[in-house]
């Protein structure tokens, strides 16, 4: 078994009392002292930072990288300018299935940045170099720096205390000096609430985290971990991959089309995935919240009646804001959006009842 990548805030976690766990290869904080409820409410409340060091990083450079990126992933370059980030994916040419779903930061017509998760980034690097044309460069970045992801309605105050770039619109970035390099301040997240994500040099990767900790503890900051990130982006209805999205489900089935150029020319698996739209996928993704006390967990069985099954869990957790269990499922598209099903909690028919995520409003667009 290979050994496990480290961030470079490693040793600030451990100091801080972390539990750690495997997460696309790498070893990260699950949850710190606090523990993930109250980690959980800080972001919603006030403020948390979390180290998400192990995402990809990828740059995509060279005359045409942006043009290359375009006809490659699924979202539409065309839509943003220079300074501007989309949610995107990469899918497989011929089943349509998503290989990653990722973030790309546009520079320019000749530089993208690409932020994939941990554990698919080595793949959409090589699918990339497979396809690049001639004087198009594919270079993966991800033990070069770290990413910090300061949530919650409090982020504002916390980054400006150091200086930092903030009020930028959503889905957009700038660049700021930090301890003698450049910090890339990204008006991102994973948690549904208002935040950033710093992209920044292992080298100042401590003091900066050190700086936002001191910089936020006046408006209650906690850092954060995967555990409690995992619960905000479930309250969403965000995606995980791996669980709720896969090579073997297209972005029809996870009601992504939204993040499809479905008017471009090509990307990977448009006649596939183009086909599929017109004619309708067999099963979506839908959310679940408990009508009981019951809590949905990853491949337990979702069923119409005790006889008719419909499908499993792809994500469940107990909502720490709902105060009640909450998933998301892969069902047949013929079921009603809003119907009641049943799922088996430790051998216990729980009901639920489908929804439309996410579960609660988001303030992540809030200027």
């Amino acid at each position: 078994m290979a050994e496990l990548l480290q961030s470079p805030l490693h040793d600030r976690h451990a100091a801080l009392g972390a539990k750690f766990a495997e997460f696309g290869g790498w070893s990260m904080p699950l949850e710190y002292a606090a523990g993930v409820v109250k980690e959980h409410t800080a972001v919603r409340e006030a403020v948390g930072v979390f180290d998400v060091s192990h995402l990809g990083k990828a740059t995509v450079e060279g005359p045409g990288a942006a043009e290359f990126v375009n006809r490659s992933l699924t979202n539409d370059l065309r839509r943003i300018g220079p300074g501007q980030a989309q949610y995107t994916l990469c899918c497989d040419d011929a089943s349509g299935g998503v290989v990653d779903d990722l973030i790309a930061y546009l520079y320019g017509d000749d530089r993208v940045l690409l932020v994939p998760n941990a554990a698919n980034t080595a793949e959409v690097v090589r699918r990339l170099r497979a396809e690049a044309p001639d004087g198009v460069a594919v270079t993966d970045r991800h033990r070069d720096y770290a990413v910090l992801a300061v949530q919650g309605t409090r982020s504002d105050e916390v980054l400006s205390a150091l200086g930092l770039p903030v009020g930028h619109d959503y889905m957009s970035f700038a660049e700021a000096p930090f301890e003698g390099e450049t910090v890339v301040v990204c008006r991102t997240g994973y948690t549904g609430e208002r935040g950033y994500e710093l992209v920044a040099p292992n080298d100042v990767a401590v003091p900066l985290w050190d700086a936002i900790l001191a910089a936020g503890e006046p408006f209650g900051i906690l850092p954060c971990g995967l555990g409690a990130r995992d619960t905000l982006r479930t309250e969403m209805g965000y995606p995980l991959h791996g669980q709720d999205i896969s090579l073997d489900v297209t972005p029809n089935e996870a009601r992504l089309g939204w993040a499809v150029g479905w008017t471009k020319d090509a990307f990977w698996g448009r006649d596939v995935l183009t086909a599929e739209r017109a004619e309708g996928p067999k099963r979506v993704l839908r959310g679940l919240v408990a009508t009981g006390r019951g809590i949905p967990r990853p491949h337990m069985t979702v069923s119409l009646t005790p006889d008719v099954l419909l499908g499993e869990v792809t994500s469940g957790t107990f909502s720490p804001t709902l105060r009640k269990g909450i998933g998301l499922a892969l069902v047949p598209s013929l079921v009603a959006p809003d119907a009641e099903v049943g799922v088996d909690v430790r051998g216990r028919r729980e009901i639920f009842q489908l929804t439309k995520p996410p579960f609660l409003d988001p303030s992540v667009r809030e200027s």
